[in-house]
């Protein structure tokens, strides 16, 4: 019988571990403490815990760290990596480094490939496969080189966030817990396409920011990019986005990607301005960045400051995302393990 992973444990869940194998109440947050904020890897490690209940736990658990399989190193200095995953070892998930003068970012991925199927996305490209564990998701976290120099973490890698809803909760409960990772919500962003159920239950329970995927204004032209368009309307998003406060230090971001001559003209920034004058937002332009068999070009510089001008001339706060990482394909969208598994 394989023992069952630690990693991805919240304490009311180690209370009953603990309560089960006949220890004292208190050993459970000295436990939990061990996995995020000292980073065991072995039970051995738990130096302060009595050998009979290192013992106990082992009969039964193993901690589930895991180290990168495979790292590229980018010319700007992005780093991706490779992780295996535990419930299916001949799966694997990638993870992005991004460093910069004032920020070290961590782009997380939260399944293996993704059903969105958006035209533009390599991740998109691979189908999907399954829905990475909260030991999975946060091994990434507590298992990159430089994790000591993180400040913030980002769900953009592989996957839809809020359709693995209940892994990623978990995992924001134990990166903001005073016996997790005690980051702050403000350091951590969700970057989603809004499936309603994932959603609501994002914005109702969790402090994190919210990014929403939109790239183009227009209905049609917004679902030729993204089938679930017809499933999730972005004006529906948007009613729902309406009744909740994005004034304080919870942030609301959309991210809008720019295909030369396709979405980048100054009628659909005109359009996004209007869409989106409801709220209290920010938008991320994100230039294209090509992959393999899709036909769409990245835009112009001129055209991409053209568009930020007017989002910024017409009261919409907008800044351009510098690309990082495209000669590893580490970039927005182009993340896929296909290449490595062939």
């Amino acid at each position: 019988m394989s023992k069952k992973i630690l990693l991805g444990t919240t304490l009311d869940e180690m209370y009953g571990i603990i309560a089960e194998i006949g220890e004292p109440k208190y050993r459970a947050k000295q436990v939990v403490e061990w996995l995020y904020q000292k980073r065991a890897k072995s039970f051995d490690d738990m130096s302060n815990l009595p050998k009979a209940l290192r013992e106990k736990l082992n009969e039964s658990y193993e901690i589930g760290r895991h180290d990168v399989i495979t790292r590229q190193i980018s010319k700007d200095g992005t780093e991706k990596y490779l992780f295996k995953v535990q419930h299916s070892p001949d799966q694997a998930v990638e993870t992005v480094y991004i460093p910069e003068a004032d920020r070290a970012t961590l782009c997380v991925s939260s399944q293996v490939g993704c059903k969105m199927n958006c035209s533009f996305c390599h991740t998109g490209k691979m189908g999907f496969k399954s829905n990475l564990n909260p030991s999975d998701i946060i091994n990434q976290i507590l298992s990159v080189p430089h994790h000591e120099k993180l400040t913030n973490i980002v769900f953009m890698g592989m996957g839809e966030p809020l359709d693995n809803y209940e892994a990623v909760a978990k995992v924001l409960e134990i990166m903001t817990a005073s016996w997790g990772l005690a980051w702050s919500p403000k350091r951590i962003t969700v970057s989603t396409i809004g499936p309603k159920v994932g959603l609501t239950r994002f914005l109702s329970d969790q402090q994190a920011h919210l990014a929403i995927s939109i790239h183009s204004p227009f209905t049609r032209e917004r679902l030729s990019l993204m089938p679930v368009e017809k499933a999730f309307p972005i004006q529906s998003i948007i009613e729902t986005l309406k009744g909740y406060d994005f004034s304080g230090q919870r942030r609301l971001f959309f991210e809008y990607i720019l295909f030369d001559g396709f979405n980048d003209s100054l009628q659909h920034a005109e359009a996004l301005c209007k869409l989106l004058a409801p709220l209290d937002c920010r938008v991320n332009l994100i230039r294209y960045h090509s992959i393999p068999g899709v036909d769409l070009q990245s835009p112009s510089p001129r055209a991409v400051q053209a568009f930020e001008d007017y989002l910024n001339n017409h009261g919409v706060r907008c800044t351009t995302r510098r690309s990082r990482g495209e000669d590893i394909f580490a970039a927005c969208g182009m993340l896929s393990t296909k290449k490595d598994e062939n």
